[in-house]
């Protein structure tokens, strides 16, 4: 029974209630969301420590960490790690997106220490087990991909990414589209060398109702992938990505009428001007179901810094209406990310977030960042400290930072404008 089909009979899960209750909201008015598909609480049974978040409207905005391996570097104790680090960093959710070393024993170890919901994108599984046992990618089953999902779902798996909007018209108008970039989406590019090779149809398109099944026997939230999502400023909002989010909106649906929770994933590269019309553009053509997306990145220049090209486009698509930020790290477009890399971008997605949730008058941003105000005033290191996105770092930079003058910090010292005239405004 899912998450939806419980709201759609009336009834108010304990996984509502603590969403509800955490984000400080009518659990009634949480329900009647989640029944419009306008929010989502991924949180798989079989995910027996799973912390329910809830992702859409009305709510703070969600943030997640991707892991993994790659082919060139397998360490899992170093992923656990990535984990706690990225959870003490305050992400909401994590993806598993390890494509080297025994991924099964990887996702199975995510899984087993993460107290957040756990995304995977089952592709990349299907299509790397296609190259082990037959020697090629093209020579995968469909029912090997299904298969793989059965197991992620009975794993416990909340989410998952499905690239179900790239059709063989989708790829066709790709090619007379004479992008920049290409497909930069791997799970995407998997999908399109399959059915180039074998003159199919994209099986998670073709069989659509089995992925329901699925997803509905073990309350997996579909996250529609955008297989076509632009990977430049030059390609972005174009016609095949915009073709993709027509038939996701249709699949949306589908996967309503069925009582599985849908979220629709979007764009990488957006530059600014454009970012405000895609969040609009997935509302209108999606009904409103949570925006998931990539950044955006608002420029193509920023490789080492594009954690910071992430949150600039990520306070942008959150006050036009995104509902759940993937992050991306100082590393992205150069290397898989350290463990300094993954905590740096939690930290700015996290900062991208909460200034959109202030935009939007969120109750509980607004309080925070009014109580950060407060401790200025009174002086009160230690609550800024506490009030902090990052308090570690907060900390590490005031303790080097102490003055001779008594309360103040180095900045200013002995002129400090709040110190100086702190008499004159309490008296007011």
């Amino acid at each position: 029974m899912t998450q939806k089909i419980e709201a759609q009979k009336g009834v108010v899960t304990k996984e509502m209630k603590r969403v509800a209750r955490e984000e400080g909201v009518s659990p009634e008015r949480l329900r009647e969301n989640i029944v419009s598909g306008r929010v989502v609480i991924p949180a798989n049974p079989n995910h027996r420590r799973v912390r329910p978040i809830g992702i859409g409207e009305g709510l703070r905005i969600k943030v997640n960490t991707n892991l993994g391996t790659s082919s060139d570097h397998v360490d899992l104790e170093e992923e656990l790690e990535k984990l706690e680090v990225s959870i003490q960093a305050g992400t909401d959710t994590v993806m598993d997106l390890s494509t080297g070393g025994d991924i099964d024993v990887i996702r199975k170890e995510i899984i087993r220490h993460s107290p957040i919901p756990v995304g995977t994108v089952p592709i990349y599984e299907a299509a790397i087990e296609a190259v082990k046992k037959r020697k090629a990618l093209a020579k995968m089953r469909v029912e090997d991909l299904f298969e793989v999902i059965e197991r992620q779902a009975e794993e416990g798996v909340d989410f998952i990414t499905v690239h179900c909007g790239l059709t063989l018209s989708a790829v066709e108008r790709l090619r007379r589209a004479h992008r920049l970039l290409g497909v930069v989406s791997r799970g995407g590019s998997f999908l399109i060398e399959w059915m180039i090779y074998n003159s199919r149809e994209n099986p998670l398109y073709e069989h659509y109702d089995r992925l329901l099944d699925i997803a509905k026997k073990h309350d997996v939230t579909l996250s529609l992938g955008d297989g076509l999502r632009p990977g430049c400023l030059a390609d972005a909002t174009d016609r095949p990505q915009v073709e993709e989010m027509i038939l996701l909106g249709e699949l949306t649906e589908r996967a309503w009428a069925e009582g599985v929770q849908v979220m629709i994933e979007g764009p990488g590269h957006v530059p600014l001007d454009q970012i405000e019309a895609n969040v609009l553009l997935e509302k209108r053509l999606c009904k409103g179901a949570p925006f998931y997306v990539l950044g955006p990145l608002v420029t193509d220049v920023s490789p080492g810094y594009d954690h910071i090209s992430c949150a600039i486009g990520g306070a942008v698509a959150g006050k036009a209406g995104a509902d759940f930020l993937c992050y991306v790290t100082p590393s992205e477009h150069l290397k898989l990310p350290s463990i300094g890399d993954v905590r740096e971008g939690v930290i700015a997605t996290r900062i991208a977030g909460h200034a959109a949730d202030i935009a939007r008058g969120n109750k509980i941003a607004l309080e925070r960042d009014i109580a950060m105000s407060k401790a200025r005033m009174a002086f009160d290191w230690e609550k800024q400290i506490e009030l902090s996105l990052d308090p570690e770092k907060a900390k590490r930079y005031h303790e080097g930072g102490k003055s001779g003058e008594k309360d103040v910090c180095t900045m200013c010292g002995e002129f400090c404008a709040i110190k100086r005239l702190k008499d004159f405004f309490n008296e007011a």
